[in-house]
């Protein structure tokens, strides 16, 4: 199918589950179109016995569609700057201490402990999973998703300080949370050529990889996205033309990504890091007035449209599945397993800076609800090695990440402004 064809039904169907949404249950945008996907995809398989070329047919449109390839290489940049871009600098500073051991050692924690978790979890409901591949889930689902956040959190009413932790938190974690996948996946064939992998030497292995991976990818794009800022910097502030500079933007993430990626180092950080730039410094010292205000509206447009497209395949990829029990009840164990090790993870920094700093009331609660996981999460499973040896254990692990993501967006993403709104009455009271 030609790519001008499956843009036009994503954006037929997108718009069409978001007028039906704003219509009927006016929720969240991203979260009513994603939700009308899932409904529409149980829709094609309950009407299957009727019309059994339908599911078929959908699967092949889905499977026609590389969702790793298209967020992880294409929409994350745009998304990524878009939310870097709105995202106050000083603010930033005010929470680095919060943002930098959530992003690095929430993370890490969260990745050995769900994947310790998985192993034995998975034992007992009779599966033997390779410690690597135990692993691997929990490096893709630990990182929180700031497509997920940003958009929920716009509208939560949260303190702008708990918005930054957040905000900042999901937008640094994602860089390093692909590079320990990186670092795992590239372990899985050791593992597998040797059968069990003497675990000394493995740790060697893995320690020598994250620490080249975190100088080379992680350090890398950081610097790169500085490149990038203030090459847009300049340009923005040697004209005054406001299609011109939205250009230069759009020009900037689109070869500036795409550059990353073929020097191998961190897009994503890379995006952040731009973002913050032009939307702080280039903002109030490059742009004029009538600049801002078109540039502001251009990439809220592009966000809005590239989140409605993503949550409607994170929605309507349940149709590619192979659902099993096992994978159904690990999915649901799985759950509570995360929330559970993002409140450890959330409790130890807080715990450690309150010596030093005020936090705003039941915050370590806040970040544990509201560390949505969201698309990287099913992209990175979907990115797992193919392996025909280990096709099963590949995929009872995309079905959970499903699981949780759904579950994620869907009751986290709906309650978290509730949950904000009740610890800010709790607060004044």
């Amino acid at each position: 199918m030609e790519a001008l064809d499956i843009t036009s039904i994503l954006l037929v169907l997108a718009a069409a589950f978001g007028y039906i949404n704003l219509k009927t249950f006016k929720l969240p945008t991203t979260i009513g179109i994603m939700l009308f996907g899932v409904i529409f995809s149980l829709l094609l398989l309950a009407v299957s016995p009727l019309f059994p070329e339908l599911p078929g047919q959908a699967k092949s449109f889905l499977e026609s569609i590389d969702f790793n390839k298209t967020l992880m290489e294409g929409m994350l940049s745009y998304l990524l700057f878009a939310g870097a871009l709105h995202v106050n600098l000083s603010d930033l500073k005010e929470q680095k201490s919060l943002v930098a051991m959530l992003a690095s050692f929430g993370v890490v924690f969260s990745t050995f402990v769900i994947g310790g978790a998985t192993y034995y979890i998975l034992g007992w409901l009779g599966v033997a999973a390779p410690f690597i591949w135990c692993l691997v889930f929990g490096a893709l689902i630990s990182p929180t998703d700031p497509v997920a956040v940003l958009g929920i959190l716009k509208k939560a009413g949260a303190p702008k300080s708990l918005e930054t932790k957040i905000t900042g938190e999901s937008l640094f974690n994602d860089g390093v949370g692909v590079v320990v996948y990186l670092v795992l996946i590239g372990m899985i064939p050791l593992t597998a050529a040797h059968g069990h992998a003497d675990d000394h030497h493995a740790t060697e292995m893995t320690a020598g990889a994250i620490t080249k991976l975190f100088a080379i990818e992680a350090g890398g794009g950081i610097l790169w996205g500085l490149l990038l800022g203030a090459i847009g910097f300049y340009l923005l502030k040697s004209v005054n033309n406001y299609q011109i500079e939205i250009l230069i933007s759009l020009a900037l993430v689109t070869a500036g990504y795409r550059a990353a990626y073929a020097m191998h180092l961190s897009g994503p950080l890379a995006m952040v890091v731009a973002g913050l730039m032009i939307g702080n410094q280039g903002r109030y010292l490059a742009m004029s007035d009538s600049t801002r205000e078109h540039l502001d509206t251009f990439w809220e447009l592009i966000d809005e449209m590239l989140n409605a497209v993503l949550f409607l395949l994170i929605g309507i990829e349940l149709l590619i599945l192979e659902w099993t029990t096992t994978a159904i009840i690990f999915g649901l164990i799985a759950i509570p397993l995360t929330l559970a090790v993002r409140f450890i993870a959330a409790s130890i920094p807080v715990t450690i800076l309150r010596k030093t700093r005020e936090f705003s009331p039941r915050v370590i609660t806040i970040l544990t609800w509201g560390g949505l996981r969201g698309g990287i999460s099913i992209a990175l499973a979907l990115g797992m090695p193919k392996d025909p040896e280990f096709m099963d254990i590949r995929n009872l692990l995309l079905v959970a990440t499903y699981i949780v993501v759904i579950f994620s967006i869907a009751v986290q993403g709906l309650s978290l402004k509730t949950l904000i709104e009740r610890s800010l009455r709790n607060s004044k009271s």
